[in-house]
């Protein structure tokens, strides 16, 4: 029986592609900037890319918070202050909060059963506004964002970190949710630890990263965790 969810909180339980998109169009408007669904999308392609080296550990969290301005401003011939954008931009993305359908509910029935976890790359000052602003504290024993752990998924280190700060803690009864293969499934993994991808965009199976289960939203683990 399943003890210790971890839990992503990024397209997982909140979503972040709206709320991405309405700090990078906070933003650029904020800086005389025409948020025009080009360079909206320009952006989101550009941060995921830059993310996705975080996690390879090619780039540092400082560098994405700054290369990702530089290569979107570059690429539409921009001129701006990219530090102050980037700042604005952080800013923004720590207001308010947009949940994916069912996830609050869901969050809500599991913490009266399991011990919740969350488990996120994000910046820190950012969930914490964003988990805030949901009110979401209440329903988790602790969180461990990377930028305080000192290590992001899908690195063993953060989950090392995690789970010795957990009482009592079994990795045999514990499981990593998220939606991401290449942080989440991959961290869990490479932790230990059963794994279950929340495919709630119905992205491709990827055979070299294998989860023990699929769900197609964090509405359905219930169920699941119920039959294990």
């Amino acid at each position: 029986m399943m003890e210790f969810l971890f839990l992503d909180l990024d397209d997982t339980i909140l979503d972040f592609r709206q709320a991405e998109h309405t700090a990078i169009t906070r933003t650029l408007s904020a800086f005389g900037i025409d948020p025009t669904p080009e360079i909206t999308e320009a952006y989101r392609r550009i941060n995921l890319r830059c993310w996705k080296e975080l996690e390879r550990g090619t780039l540092t969290r400082e560098d994405l918070k700054r290369v990702r301005f530089e290569k979107l401003f570059q690429q539409f011939g921009v001129e701006a202050d990219v530090q102050a954008v980037s700042d604005a931009y952080m800013e923004f993305l720590g207001q308010g909060h947009w949940f994916l359908p069912g996830a609050e509910e869901a969050v809500e029935r599991l913490s009266k059963k399991y011990r919740l976890f969350l488990a996120s790359n994000g910046t820190a000052s950012v969930q914490k506004g964003r988990m805030t602003s949901a009110n979401l504290y209440r329903f988790f024993e602790q969180c461990f964002v990377s930028e305080e752990v000192g290590a992001a998924k899908p690195s063993k280190a953060f989950f090392d970190a995690a789970f010795a700060r957990i009482e009592g803690f079994d990795p045999a009864k514990a499981m990593m949710v998220g939606d991401s293969l290449s942080s989440d499934i991959l961290g869990g993994i490479n932790a230990g630890i059963r794994t279950c991808w929340v495919n709630t965009n119905h992205y491709p199976a990827k055979p070299e990263i294998r989860p023990d289960f699929e769900i197609p939203a964090l509405a359905d683990l219930e169920a699941l965790l119920e039959i294990l």
